[in-house]
């Protein structure tokens, strides 16, 4: 049985952190994983940055409310989902996916989550595993699944290459650049010929 892994961010949503930079004037915010390979370096500076501004959780899920999916991603995820089975591999937090992942039609999620104070500040975070992405699609492996994995950012790599096909989806130049032996893509259209090309292999 064959499996497709998915990143959500740069995929099938805007990136989050960036859209919160816009509302809040702040440019720091626009700092994001196809920036910084070390994500808990990210995440210190993000939590950092919103104790500088005396930001809390209420003021990110206030603009999450504002973001949609990606234009062309609900079609691409809906002829997807009828040919195969999808989970999305996330290093965003369940306080953020819940009102994304309605606009998605509930697509599964396998994501981490945050430390809330009583205030509603973000003090911390709580990773579901280090290394998830990669440890999910190694687990997905040992069930004899066979997998294809994408994504758009450094923290995608390690996933991407554990899977049995994988490639990058609207990566950075930089990111292409740095592992040209990554397939690439930048439309939903060559996206889903490649994992029905993936699907069809025996």
């Amino acid at each position: 049985m064959k499996l497709v892994c998915l990143d959500l961010e740069g995929v099938l949503i805007p990136e989050i952190w960036i859209a919160f930079s816009e509302v809040t004037g702040i440019p720091e915010f626009r700092r994001t994983t196809r920036d910084e390979p070390d994500y808990n370096k990210l995440m210190n500076y993000r939590i950092a940055l919103l104790a500088e501004h005396k930001l809390k959780l209420k003021d990110i899920q206030n603009v999450i409310g504002t973001v949609e999916p990606l234009e062309g991603s609900g079609d691409f995820l809906a002829s997807l989902r009828r040919k195969t089975q999808i989970i999305i591999l996330s290093d965003t937090f369940e306080e953020f996916a819940k009102p994304l992942l309605a606009k998605l039609d509930y697509p599964t999620l396998f994501c981490n989550s945050l430390e809330i104070a009583s205030d509603g500040s973000v003090f911390g975070y709580r990773i579901r595993r280090e290394n998830g992405k990669k440890q999910a699609v190694s687990a997905f492996k040992n069930l004899n699944f066979r997998v294809f994995a994408a994504g758009d950012s450094y923290n995608d790599l390690d996933m991407i290459k554990e899977a049995d096909s994988g490639c990058l989806f609207r990566a950075p130049e930089a990111i292409k650049k740095e592992y040209p032996r990554l397939p690439s893509t930048e439309s939903y259209g060559e996206f889903l010929l490649m994992i029905e090309k993936f699907l069809e292999e025996k």
